[in-house]
């Protein structure tokens, strides 16, 4: 472990930056970078402290030599003044000297920056897709191959609009979180289905942007079992703020467990897709998916934002064509910001439509069952 030394006025500006974002820990008077929990978080932190170092030192030598002068060979003290030329021999010097520094903090910047992008051999490989505003994941490999889900901000509403206190973890608190083993190198493959975001989990030394079009990755390998957050790190939008990272590190034992939920609660989502819903269950769970997906750009009363976001209330997809009104839902709409959200279980999807045709003043009527959305995919 690096030298943990207090930081310098430099270290607190930029630990201001990271309170900021509510990632630091929970004790206030904190005044250094997140403890990192990952051996390349570890090598960040030390080069970071022995920059600071650097810089201290150049910041006395270089302002102590300016202030000696000035007071030593000041006109009061009848000091003549002087009347030299440059000196080839002190160039040379003041060259080569921050030439030697620069190659001191170069070098081992360099090994962990390529130590960041080795993600060869991975235990695990999670794809991670950036959505306005929220995440999924899908497991590719390792013993949860072949589970997925969406991950989305779990902050209530009323702290959001300060109607109740702020929670302990404030806008950084999800659904769901990404549960990985202790100790394993877990790959990260990022995409983006809309714009550009960027996964950052600062304690434990990740951040890659995930872009539309293309996939990235990086890597991270938790050394000790504990929740570490993080957030989306590019403006993505306006709720660039509500989308946060969450990866809870555990034994490998827990791992197992957690893997053997996941699948039995993916098994039963399977199996309730030839289940019948009533009108009143596919709205209440209609209403659960439409909070956490639709909310931010519909509004909860489903009137929209003037100009930006359409109004489902009233609306002639949420109570016309039902065969549109799915297609819309499942594959967005090009050239404008609705989302495809053809991701979501079949259960998911009949439900939230079903709800926005008979939410607020839509009187549709009707409703949509899991089996037709099975369907639609085949």
């Amino acid at each position: 472990m690096g030298s943990k030394a207090a930081p310098t006025i430099m270290g607190a500006l930029a630990i201001a930056f990271y309170s900021g974002l509510g990632l630091t820990a929970a004790d206030p008077h904190q005044l250094n970078l997140p403890e990192p929990q990952s051996i390349i978080a570890q090598q960040i932190y030390d080069q970071h402290t022995m920059l600071l170092w650097i810089c201290l030192a150049i910041f006395i030598g270089v302002f102590g030599v300016m202030f000696y002068s000035v007071l030593k060979h000041r006109k009061s003290l009848e000091h003549p003044a002087a009347n030299f030329h440059h000196s080839t021999t002190v160039e040379i010097i003041w060259t080569i000297i921050p030439i030697f520094i620069l190659v001191a903090m170069a070098y081992p910047a360099t090994k962990t920056v390529i130590a960041m992008k080795d993600t060869s051999s991975p235990d695990i490989t999670i794809k991670a897709t950036g959505y306005q505003w929220k995440w999924g994941y899908d497991y590719l490999t390792g013993e949860g191959e072949g589970i997925n889900f969406l991950s989305s901000l779990s902050t209530p509403k009323a702290q959001i609009e300060n109607a109740a206190p702020k929670g302990e973890n404030y806008l950084l608190e999800v659904d769901n979180r990404v549960v990985v083993p202790v100790g394993k190198k877990v790959r990260v493959l990022l995409t983006a289905s809309d714009v550009i975001h960027a996964w950052w989990v600062p304690a434990l030394g990740v951040k890659q942007d995930a872009i539309p079009g293309f996939i990235r990755d990086a890597w991270f390998a938790a050394d000790r079992p504990g929740t570490y957050r993080g957030q989306c790190a590019e403006l993505c939008g306006k709720e660039h703020g509500f989308m946060p990272i969450v990866v809870e590190a555990v034994e490998p034992k827990k791992y197992a467990q957690w893997v053997s939920e996941q699948k039995t609660k993916l098994a039963a989502a399977r199996m309730d897709v030839n289940k019948e819903f009533t009108m009143d269950e596919l709205k209440v769970e209609g209403e659960k998916v439409y909070a956490a997906n639709c909310v931010a750009c519909h509004q909860a009363d489903g009137k929209g934002i003037s100009g930006m976001f359409a109004a489902l209330d009233g609306s002639k997809i949420a109570v016309g064509n039902r065969a549109e009104h799915i297609n819309i839902v499942m594959n967005g709409r090009a050239d404008t910001a609705m989302a495809a959200f053809k991701h979501m279980s079949d259960v998911q999807i009949a439900a939230v439509v079903t709800y926005e045709r008979n939410a607020w003043g839509n009187t549709a009527g009707d409703l949509v069952q899991p089996s037709e959305i099975n369907q639609l995919r085949k």
